[in-house]
């Protein structure tokens, strides 16, 4: 998978400008058919050129909501090397996750974005639960499904994830080793940002957050309401004040310039203990496949990328790209 390293950045290259700047605009957008809002989105299936097969499969009693994309003239008899996509915290299959797996379809892999359990299209309640075990087993469940699809060649798998799905690629390549090379893209460490807040800021509150979960939990064992974290509308002054660009440009993003019906930045309060306790930067000397850790020189989750790229001793053929800002 020496490839994957060329054709992740070179995917990259082509899309810094949306996952960086996010400057194009939703507005005279056409409806797609299959609801994707990034920009170049398939919008018909064409002989001889990347094509979207919309997907479910189960995960124990979920079933999930997945975009498999096949190369240009793909052909079910020969082989084709393939990437699973994680999505972003809050994110879904038809938005970054999806730009990347198409753009990857087009360098020649067949690719897989799925929606995490409880999340966007895929089934499970309460709904946008967001536990780290389960976004794990979300990852293996598209390797499952991946693997077994005609033409793959499983000997060539390769796992790419972005911003929150990069800590969860992270944590499932240590133990899944049918992941031959691993990439991630401005990773993002969702347990220790749920625990310690976005660069260390909510550290004087993290036994109180941590009872507000738990008291959460007890409130839906006994058949009360969901509470939900980061339940809030937020108006475009709100995020210009905001001190951090990830807030920032993820705000402008997720709802204004590539907004979809099924992403949404809030989460089951319950799953804050899973998440606090959980951190991916833990035990990365179990990665020894190639790793390629990619973050923007000025981004300002770089420090998780710095962390974790530093503590995986093993990966082979290990590479930290930095992109200019």
């Amino acid at each position: 998978m020496k490839k994957l390293t060329l054709i992740v950045a070179l995917a990259m290259s082509t899309v810094d400008s949306i996952t960086v700047n996010a400057q194009s605009t939703q507005k005279g957008r056409p409806q797609n058919p299959w609801t994707l809002v990034y920009d170049g989105a398939i919008t018909e299936n064409v002989e001889g050129k990347v094509n979207i097969h919309p997907v479910t499969y189960k995960i124990s009693v979920i079933e999930i909501a997945a975009n498999v994309y096949t190369p240009p003239d793909y052909d079910a008899s020969q082989k084709y090397p393939a990437v699973v996509v994680a999505h972003p915290n809050g994110g879904v299959k038809e938005q970054v996750a999806g730009l990347y797996a198409q753009r990857l379809a087009e360098q020649g892999y067949i690719t897989i974005a799925a929606d995490a359990a409880c999340q966007g299209a895929s089934s499970g309640e309460p709904r946008n639960v967001d536990k780290p075990a389960n976004r794990i087993e979300d990852i293996q469940g598209m390797a499952d499904f991946i693997s077994q699809y005609k033409g793959v060649d499983t000997a060539k798998l390769g796992l790419l994830g972005i911003c929150g799905g990069g800590g969860y690629a992270l944590k499932a390549t240590q133990g899944d080793k049918r992941f031959n090379a691993v990439a991630t893209l401005s990773m993002f460490n969702s347990g220790l940002v749920r625990r310690n807040g976005f660069q260390n800021s909510e550290l004087a509150t993290v036994q109180e957050r941590l009872q507000q979960a738990l008291d959460a939990r007890a409130l839906e064992a006994a058949g009360g309401e969901v509470r939900y974290a980061a339940d809030i509308e937020w108006s475009d002054e709100m995020a210009d004040k905001m001190p951090f660009a990830l807030y920032r440009e993820g705000h402008y993003y997720y709802h204004r310039t590539h907004a979809h019906p099924n992403s949404t930045f809030r989460y089951t309060m319950s799953s804050l203990p899973d998440l606090m306790t959980w951190d991916a930067a833990t035990n990365l000397e179990l990665i020894n496949q190639p790793l390629l850790m990619i973050a923007g020189s000025k981004a300002d989750t770089k420090y998780m990328t710095d962390e974790a790229f530093s503590k995986a001793i093993n990966a082979k053929n290990k590479e930290q790209r930095t992109i200019p800002d």
